[in-house]
Parts: structure tokens; sequence; C-alpha cells
């Protein structure tokens, strides 16, 4: 490596990790979370109060949780144990509570941070209960994964739960020009290659640091890197994602709710983030399916042939040809009138069949192959559409015990105003069969 960065720190020094390095040893030089440590911060306004009660951190990876942790009790005048789920057991556990018991007959307490703390099991998570409860320990959990899923129902009643934040283009920017000055100069890099590294950081500082010690150790003398270059020396971080947790349900969700709001470019925005993290098309291709019936229906019954035409064409091409068919669905979806009429009618239905047992069905519209049942009445009276002018006969289908139900109803959107006009000639239809029937009876 040149001279470049010359006026670094002392050899100790440059073997720590960057990160490590530029370590806040303040909350105040904390970078980010504002909401949290800002003059009107959560964290502030606990500390100032003199009370710190037990926290999950839940927040991406390189948001600062691990330092946030130590901080605080720096802040309170508390021993600062860590430990790791990854690594420790049961036995480790009880080490821990052990000391920090011995800790408190001589007037310490302890922050106890576990990193990771969504791996323990539901048992082990159980065994910081008491020791929360007692006053052994201040718990401080992190957490990159959803709590609501992940953490016992116990534990976060005794929590607060405290959301971090990705690191936004201001904060990087920011962790950056510390990691400049610390270096003594400037990375070499165009002003496009120095807003490209900031973008693959992905909002996380650690990852920012990383990135930093990679283009110092690789760039040659003299030599300025633009965006094509720098991406050659630096290997692409993949994005925060991990299609069973909490990242895959956040882009599907989002990518579901964009495509309800009928709003294309953001649907193949979340699209393409989940394609771009390895998500299975096929996965994707089932949503899209469920979607053209749940938010699009009948107001354009093509939007559910095409959704399968698009899996169906993923799976003859492949990828990533086939792709292109899935991102041509999601523009369609999007795009298309929206109607969840059939999704509420389907529920109200089930609903219903649900709470209402097994009552028989008209014996008009049941079939009779016995010579009993004809007896009984089965089919008797049934009258065949098609023999009618209109090719309705306006019988009543619904079981007497319930009557008749009303459970569809389109919107005034698409092919749904044909059909709610189809069933506004029905209805009138059928009033006047019903009223014609009662004046013959009488």
């Amino acid at each position: 490596m040149s001279d470049l960065f010359a006026a670094n720190p002392s050899e100790t020094d440059k073997a720590r990790p960057l990160a490590d390095q530029l370590r806040p040893r303040t909350l105040d030089e904390v970078i980010g979370q504002t909401h949290l440590l800002g003059s009107d911060g959560t964290l502030t306004r606990m500390l100032s109060s003199g009370r710190l009660g037990s926290l999950i951190l839940w927040g991406p990876p390189g948001t600062g949780k691990t330092t946030v942790a130590r901080l605080l009790a720096d802040r309170i005048g508390y021993r600062f144990e860590q430990i790791s789920a990854i690594f420790s057991g049961v036995a480790d556990l009880k080490k821990v509570f052990e000391k920090a018991r011995f800790e408190r007959l001589s007037g310490h307490r302890t922050l106890l941070f576990v990193d990771e703390i969504h791996r323990f099991n539901r048992a082990q998570q159980d065994s910081f209960l008491p020791v929360m409860e007692d006053g052994t320990v201040v718990l401080v959990g992190a957490t990159t994964e959803n709590p609501s899923f992940e953490l016992n129902a116990a534990l976060l009643s005794r929590s607060q739960v405290l959301r971090f934040e990705s690191l936004a283009q201001p904060d990087l920017e920011l962790l950056l020009e510390r990691a400049e000055t610390l270096l003594g100069s400037a990375l070499p890099l165009t002003s496009e290659a120095r807003q490209t590294l900031l973008s693959l950081a992905d909002g996380d500082g650690r990852a920012l640091l990383g990135l930093v010690e990679e283009v110092v150790t690789t760039v040659r003398e003299n030599e300025t890197l633009d965006a094509s270059n720098l991406l050659t020396v630096v290997q692409r971080r993949a994005p925060i994602y991990d299609k069973a947790q909490d990242g895959h349900y956040n882009l599907i969700s989002a990518l579901h709710k964009t495509i309800r709001g009928s709003d294309p470019d953001a649907a193949l925005y979340y699209f393409a983030r989940m394609i771009d993290a390895g998500e299975d098309p096929l996965f994707l291709a089932r949503r899209l399916i469920r979607m053209a019936s749940e938010d699009i229906g009948n107001a354009d019954p093509q939007a559910l042939p095409l959704a399968i035409a698009g899996r169906d064409a993923y799976q003859m091409l492949g990828s990533p040809e086939g792709e292109l068919s899935l991102a041509q669905v999601v523009v369609y979806l999007a795009l298309a009138p929206k109607s969840n009429a059939v999704y509420t009618a389907f529920k109200a239905a089930i609903s219903l069949a649900k709470s209402t047992g097994s009552p028989m069905p008209p014996k008009v519209i049941l079939n009779a192959p016995t010579k009993m049942m004809k007896g009984e009445g089965y089919g008797s009276g049934y009258i065949y559409d098609h023999d009618t002018p209109e090719a309705f006969s306006g019988q009543e289908y619904f079981p007497e015990k319930l009557g008749r139900q009303d459970f569809y109803h389109p919107v005034e959107r698409g092919f749904e105003r044909d059909l709610r006009k189809r069933m506004d000639y029905f209805a009138r239809l059928r009033a006047e069969k019903a009223s014609s029937a009662k004046d013959l009876e009488e």
C-alpha cells in the first residue's frame, strides 16, 4: 500500500478494526438514532429521570445497539457484562447471574447486555425473569429480528422495546468523515464513487467502515477510484434480507401494499429488491396470484389468468429471463382496477357457514335418485332455468332456516360495474317472479 494515509494513528491502533477505533466514548458521540438519543429522545428522557429499566434494542446490524448498551452502563455507573446468545448456554447464564448477585452485595449494579437474544430458546429466555424482577440485573438485549415473533411474552412485558433505525445518508456521510479524519486523508474516490460507497453500506455503519478498510488496503498510489473501479475492489454486501425472517416479511408486505395502492413504480422497486436479495421467484409468483384474487378480483377478471401465466412463463424460462414475466404481472396488477368484493364476500360466507351448522338446502334443488326421496319431495317443483325466457327461474336456493343472504357487493370499478348491473337485473327479475307467484297463490 502507498503512503496515502501516512498520518495514520500508531501501529498498535492500526491493528484494531476501524469500527473499534471509532467507537463512540459517550452517548453524545453516537451517530444516528436521534429518536432515542436526541434532546427529546426516549433514552434521553429515561436517563434524565434517573431510572433505567430493562430494554430490548431491535434493529438492523451496524446501527449502534452494542455501543449504546455499553455507554448506558457507563452513564449510570453500572457494571457492564456482555454475553452472546450464540455462544452461551444455561451454565454460562448461571455464572453471570451468580457474579451479578455477588457484585450487588458490594453495592455494584450490573447491566447485562445479551447480543442476539432471540437465539435463546424459550426456557433460556424465562431464566432471565427472576433476576430482572429482583433487580439482580438490568437486562439489555439486542436483536435483529422482530421481538414480537422471537421473544417470550413474559420477557417483553418486563422490557421496553426500542427500535434502532438504519443509518440515513447524512449519518453515513458523517461517519465516513470521522473515518477520514482518523486516517488523515480523504478517500481517493470520485464524488460518484463516494456515493456508491455509502449506498453499498446499506445503512450499516460497521459495514461502511469495513468497506473503507477495503479501499485503504487495495488502492494504488496516486489512484482515484470511480464508481466502476470501486465495485471491482470491494466486495458488495448482500442486502439485509433473510428469507425466513423479518426482512422477508417487511418487503413482501411492501410489495403487496404498493400493488394494492396502484403504484407500479414502487411495486417494481420492492419486487426488484426481493429478487436481488435472492428471494425464490416462485414465492413471488404465488403471492401475485393471491393478489390477483384478493385485491383485484372481478374488477379485472384477466388479472388472475395473467398472474398464473406469469408463473408458468417463469417456470418455462427460468432466471433471469422469466423474472421479466413476473415484473410484467407486477405492473399489470398495480394498474388494474381494484376490488376486494369477492374476498370480503367469501369471508362473510365462511363466517356464516361456520356459525350456522348444517341446515338442509331447499328440497327443490336436491336430486331424487330413489322413489322414497321423490316421495319426500326432493326435486319437486324445480324449474330448469334454461326453459324460462330469461334463463332465470328466480327460485330461492338458500336453506329455509337461513333465508336469503347478501354477501357479494361489486364495486363501481372495472368489470365489476357490469357485474353490478347483472346482479341488479337478476334481483329485479327475482322480485317480479316472487310477486307473480304470490299473486297466483292468492
